[in-house]
């Protein structure tokens, strides 16, 4: 189940960047491109999700942020949302039967308090029983937007302010930062965007700031290994200067 076809033999010994981010978009698309009701597009994605997953274990990766709901998409039809959700929590069910043998860590960005009780349960189960692996940590945004995020960083330093704990002009990168959902994970290095779209979707817009994008057309359900390898190649040949000269 790890993967939907055989893989070509990788070159191990290329670089694996620390923390890759993914936007899981084009589902929709795929179903619809196919006569076949959007959820249909959002169960194979969440095979695809599995597969890259365990494919990003497999190779070394520390850390995986993958965008699974975002603080916009509750404008979609209830239908999609309850199927969506519905994926979401069989999904962390499987992975808590399961964990013992994928020893993947969880964590979730975004605001929980949402969604439903019994979600918001399977989540705290996976977060609190995977924190003892140390392989790949995956870290879900469910019910999460970047800007929403940063409000909430900026609210919280406003309130220690209001509290006599610190003052606004002793705020820096570093303070905001650890008021991240986010906080204690380094910032991606890559970040992939299915789909064909060409812009950033309100995903992780303060971690971003220097991270390397990757744009391809593949629709989710259709990215495979092969398509991250690419990524990271891509990734690989590219000069990182942080705004400095070459």
């Amino acid at each position: 189940m790890f993967f939907r076809k055989k893989q070509k033999k990788v070159d191990l010994s290329r670089p694996v960047p620390t923390h890759i981010a993914i936007v899981m978009d084009g589902n929709g698309r795929w179903a619809k491109m196919r006569g076949l009701p959007r959820q249909a597009g959002h169960k194979v994605g969440a095979e695809a999700f599995r597969t890259i997953a365990n494919y990003a274990k497999s190779i070394g990766l520390k850390y995986l942020t993958v965008y699974a709901f975002s603080t916009e998409n509750w404008k979609r039809s209830e239908e999609e949302v309850d199927a969506i959700m519905e994926l979401l929590e069989r999904y962390l069910r499987e992975a808590i039967a399961d964990m013992d043998k994928n020893r993947v860590r969880f964590c979730f960005f975004g605001d929980l308090t949402r969604l439903s009780p019994e979600l918001q349960e399977e989540a705290r189960i996976a977060v609190e029983r995977s924190k003892k692996y140390a392989g790949v940590q995956v870290n879900f945004c469910l019910n999460y937007g970047g800007r929403d995020e940063i409000v909430r960083a900026a609210q919280s330093f406003a309130c220690d302010c209001i509290e006599g704990k610190c003052r606004p002009e002793e705020l820096t990168e570093a303070m905001l930062s650890e008021r991240m959902f986010s906080a204690g994970v380094p910032d991606p290095e890559l970040v992939i965007r299915p789909g064909g779209e060409l812009r950033t979707s309100n995903f992780l817009l303060w971690q971003s700031a220097y991270a390397e994008y990757y744009f391809t057309d593949v629709l989710w359900p259709d990215f495979t290994p092969e398509e991250l390898e690419k990524a990271i190649a891509s990734f690989n040949g590219r000069n990182r200067r942080f705004g400095g000269a070459k």
